[in-house]
Order: structure tokens, then sequence, then C-alpha cells
């Protein structure tokens, strides 16, 4: 349903300024006028501005998104806002008109909406499941059933900061690599296709047996020249036909099993996905989800189907009555010392208190082994460009220094 943006006269002759759903802007004029209110201008939130092309509109549409950084805004200023004494309805008002996001304004009028007919946060957020995850609405779910909705989504807040903060350090650390292995492929497919084809058209003139080196090196030449766009439908028929077979169960299967069994990457993974469970886990514990609950809502978000099938066999051992650290200790991707520290906390009764601390440990411990990956990497791609134009240079030469043999 569209939402517009109005500006009206109160009964008291005042301005007043707002947002309302409606489907359409008559509509939106009926309901205001409804409610003892005299619309002035109303306008879509949506709709582009004043000169802006049909084309430009669709394009900028494609891109229109919430950005991870916006929702975790939006959650800790509605935290702040309860916290103050806000009620939900008037912060949800509040958040409406300072955000700019039009896509974000829309949703929370939606959401405000939803409200005011009598359903509960949770399920206003649970009718926009691309933005709002499965562990945002139980997690406020559960602070609405036992009142501490606004620690809830401070801890949400918190939580969806860190990870941010997380990710982008990694991305920080993985840009300089990444950059090098574009430009250094870049530099030696340009070299190879088009500089060594020029040079190879003397050697041919020469009448005589080129050293092996650069037979080589002429024949990698002339077929990229010739078939680099066979090399090109290659390249992305395989990344197509790896991301179709990832689709079936058993391609996806065989996928998260090379991400967990891959030396060093697949320990990272591994630890990735630990600190993601405890983390997750720990957080739902907190804040009132069930055990049962939690465990199916951390199986969705750990994004890998062997470490899913664990927690699966992990809840029908709950449910008989074992405990937690049992079944994941038969895993072999559940490292001990995790396994060890949840048999702790279970029988401390500080279970959340140690998934958490599962969470920091192993979150740190892939942090550290993904800068020294990165530190590694630079030299070895620095030795591997180095070696790539140093057999280039080699297999040039090679046939120069024979003629002035000859020569003599």
């Amino acid at each position: 349903m569209p939402v517009y943006e109005y500006t009206a006269l109160n009964g008291a002759g005042k301005n007043a300024t707002g947002i309302i759903d409606a489907d359409s802007t008559v509509a939106a004029r009926q309901r205001l006028r409804a409610t003892g209110i005299f619309p002035v201008d109303v306008k879509e939130t949506s709709s582009m501005p004043k000169g802006t092309t049909s084309s430009t509109a669709t394009f900028s549409a494609l891109f229109k998104r919430v950005r991870p950084g916006e929702l975790s805004a939006v959650t800790r200023q509605l935290s702040i806002l309860l916290g103050a004494g806000v009620t939900l309805v008037s912060a949800l008002d509040a958040l409406i008109m300072q955000v700019n996001n039009p896509l974000l304004k829309k949703i929370l009028a939606q959401i405000k909406e939803s409200v005011n007919e009598g359903n509960s946060l949770a399920h206003s957020l649970s009718q926009h499941p691309k933005l709002f995850s499965q562990i945002y609405v139980n997690m406020v779910r559960a602070g609405e059933a036992s009142g501490t909705l606004d620690l809830v989504l401070e801890r949400l807040s918190e939580f969806s900061e860190h990870q941010q903060a997380l990710r982008g350090r990694f991305k920080a650390a993985l840009a300089y690599p990444v950059f090098m292995f574009f430009v250094g492929s870049l530099v030696l497919f340009f070299l190879v296709a088009f500089i060594v084809p020029n040079i190879s058209k003397l050697f041919s003139e020469m009448n005589q047996t080129l050293p092996l080196p650069t037979i080589v090196l002429i024949g990698v030449s002339g077929f990229l020249k010739s078939f680099w766009w066979l090399v090109l439908l290659a390249l992305v028929g395989t990344i197509v036909a790896i991301r179709q077979l990832k689709r079936t169960p058993r391609g996806q299967h065989i996928s998260d099993l090379v991400k967990l069994k891959t030396p060093i990457i697949g320990d990272i993974n591994t630890k990735i996905a630990i600190a993601r469970f405890g983390a997750t886990l720990g957080s739902l514990l907190q804040n009132g989800v069930p055990l049962i609950s939690s465990l199916q809502i951390v199986r969705n978000i750990i994004n890998n189907t062997l470490i899913a099938n664990v927690i699966d066999s992990a809840m029908e051992e709950i449910q008989v009555g074992k405990g937690l650290a049992a079944p994941l200790r038969q895993s072999r991707w559940f490292p001990p010392m995790a396994t060890q520290m949840i048999s702790v906390g279970e029988q401390s009764g500080e279970l959340e208190g140690m998934l958490n601390k599962i969470g920091d440990i192993y979150e740190k411990e892939a942090e550290l082994q993904i800068m020294a990956m990165t530190s590694l990497l630079e030299p070895i791609m620095i030795l591997t460009m180095g070696l790539a134009v140093g057999f280039i240079v080699i297999s040039i030469l090679l046939p120069i220094f024979e003629m002035n043999q000859m020569i003599r």
C-alpha cells in the first residue's frame, strides 16, 4: 500500500505534518478529514523529485534498499525512545519523520498502522521478512512478552553494529589482496595477449629452433589472442554452473562440505560458524526465547547444512530430555573446547554467558586467522606475479641471446 506524507491544519488551525498509508491520494485525504485534520498537501513518500525522468526513477528503484547501518540506527533510536517512556506508536511516528530513506519510511509507516490496528510489534515486523530477520522478530516477540522491549532493541542494535564492524574489518583486510589479484591478472593478460604477439613476429622470421619457454609463451599468447572470448565464456559458464548446482540439496551439501574441509579456509569457516552459533543462541536465550525455538532460529541463520544437521540432531536429543553439549560433542564440526564450555554452562546454570563467551572467543580467533592469511596473501601474490613476468621476460630474451651467439 502506498505511503503518503502530508501537511495539514488541525482543529485549532495549526500546521500538522505526518505520514499515512492509503490506496490513493484521494483515500489519504478522506482518512485525514475523518480524523478532523484538513489536508493542505499530500504526496507519496517514494515519489521522485520534480524533473526526474521515468528512466531515472526506474534506475533508482532498482537500487532502492535499506542498508544494515540504517536499520541498526533506527533500532537504537526506537530503544532510546521506548526507554524514555514514549509510547510505541509515538516513537514510530518520530522515527518516520526522521528517516530519509523512502523505502524505510514506507515500511515504518506500515508497521505503525499495523500496530495501530492492534497487532503486536513482532507481528508487524514479520510482515517484512526481507528487512527483519527471524532472529530480529523473535527477540522482539520475547521482549514484548517479558516487558523489556527497550532492552531487547538495544541488544539487537549492538549485535547488528558488532556484526557490521566485523564484516567491515574482513572486507578491509581482503581489499588490497583482491585488488592486487585483479590488477595483476589484467596486466599479465594484456602482456600475453597483445604485447607478446608483436614480439613473436620477429622470432618467426629467424628460421631457427626456438627454446621451449618461448614456444610455450607463443602458444599461450596465440590462444589467448584468438580465443579470449572462449576463456571468458568458460569462466562465466563455470560460475553459473556452480551457482545452479548450489541451489540443489546435493550441490549445497557439497559446497558446505568444501567450505569446512578446505585447508586453512575450512578452519576459518568453522570458527565463524561456531562464533555465530554461540553469539546468536546466547542472545536469544538471554532475551527469554525457549531453547528449542532458539536452536530453530540459529539453524536457519548458520548458513551451513552440515552444522544445521548437527543442530537438528541436538534438538531431537533435547526433546527427549538430554542436554545440549552431549549431541554437539558427537559432531566433528564443534570443537572440544566449545562443547566443554557448553557443558560447564549447563551444569552451572550460566549457559547464556558461556555461549556469548564462545561467540567472542571463536570470532577473535577467526579474525586473527583471516588477518594472518591476508598478510601472507600479499607476498604470495607478488611472488606469483613476479614469476609470471620473469617467465615472459626469459622467454623473450632466450632467442635474443641465441642470436647473439650465432652472430659471434
